[in-house]
């Protein structure tokens, strides 16, 4: 049975957890601050993450990571945070923001924005340890958690066939299963079924879902998209975000066929910080090429090729959008 922190009297993270990186993060996130700018705060300082890499994975801009990490140091100058150990009240609330913070940690690493590097695996590597560490201690043990950890190892698994020779990404569709790592695999569904338990469902359990529906699929077409649009209708509910309605349009596609990922968006108004990034582009390329509607495929792939944030991604993007492609 998963313990709460009213079942584990006298528990101290600092007394118990010797690890420095988890405790400050626990520090960075006080309600005091904002929620986005403890996330940026943690980003910055702790993470060593830029403030392109920040603004890239918050989805804003530059100017507003700015403002976010001002605020929290001002909070920071007026209050210095205590150094010494929290109440477990205090870990207890202040833990959604550092998982949150782990996800974003991880999804740096699994897919960098860094120009560079295409994926840096020891960023998501210390994610993982990171959780670990925490679900492992009486203030983590909870359904979230364990479900931030099913979906940090359901997509490690796929790893060792995410990139070509030449380290070039490859595709989902694109990958050779034989190479996923079916030890994480296993780990990963059972972290899920652990998250199992209890009423609480969050944004991870929605995507650790379809990372396992990705994971168990003997090939790309054999996917139970069905099962993946429903997740995707489970997160939108869950934590709604314009990204999510997007990513559900893509497995509308690959289960109805892409007229019916574009009937998704239609008459969608997306929000400006949506309406500017490749992801949404290069979505709307390809269920436009698709469709047969050259024109707007074509300006979309333009788009997308002019705000990718890496070469790897244009290059990503240059195969998939391109004219006669598959699917």
């Amino acid at each position: 049975m998963v313990g709460t922190p009213e079942d584990a009297p006298g528990y101290l993270l600092p007394g118990e957890v010797q690890d420095d990186l988890l405790r400050m993060l626990f520090v960075c996130c006080d309600q005091a601050i904002p929620v986005e700018s403890q996330v940026v705060l943690s980003l910055k300082t702790l993470c060593g993450f830029s403030i392109r890499e920040i603004a890239l994975r918050l989805f804003t801009s530059d100017d507003n990571v700015y403002k976010r990490l001002g605020r929290a140091r001002s909070r920071l100058r007026k209050s210095p945070p205590c150094f010494g150990e929290l109440t477990g009240q205090q870990y207890a609330s202040r833990l959604p923001a550092v998982n949150k913070i782990l996800y974003l940690l991880f999804t740096e690493g699994y897919l960098s924005c860094h120009t560079e590097i295409a994926i840096r695996r020891e960023l998501f590597g210390e994610a993982i340890r990171l959780a670990l560490i925490l679900a492992e201690h009486a203030v983590g043990q909870n359904p979230e958690t364990f479900a931030l950890l099913a979906l940090m190892h359901l997509h490690t698994a796929r790893m060792p066939a995410r990139q070509d020779g030449a380290g070039g990404l490859l595709l989902l569709e694109e990958q050779d299963r034989s190479l996923w790592d079916r030890h994480q695999i296993q780990v990963g569904l059972e972290w899920l079924a652990r998250s199992a338990q209890g009423d609480s469902f969050s944004r991870f359990h929605a995507e650790a879902g379809i990372a396992a529906e990705h994971c168990l699929a003997p090939s790309f077409s054999e996917t139970r998209w069905e099962k993946v649009v429903d997740c995707y209708q489970l997160l939108e509910r869950t934590a709604p975000s314009a990204i999510h309605k997007l990513n559900r349009a893509v497995a509308t596609a690959e289960l109805r066929g892409p007229a019916a990922g574009l009937a998704i968006l239609q008459g969608f108004e997306p929000p400006t910080w949506l309406v500017g990034s490749y992801t949404w582009a290069a979505v709307l390329a390809d269920l436009h090429r698709r469709c047969g509607n050259s024109e707007k495929a074509n300006r979309y792939r333009s788009e997308a090729l002019k705000t990718a944030p890496t070469s790897a991604v244009k290059e990503v993007f240059r195969r998939r959008l391109r004219v006669g492609a598959p699917r």
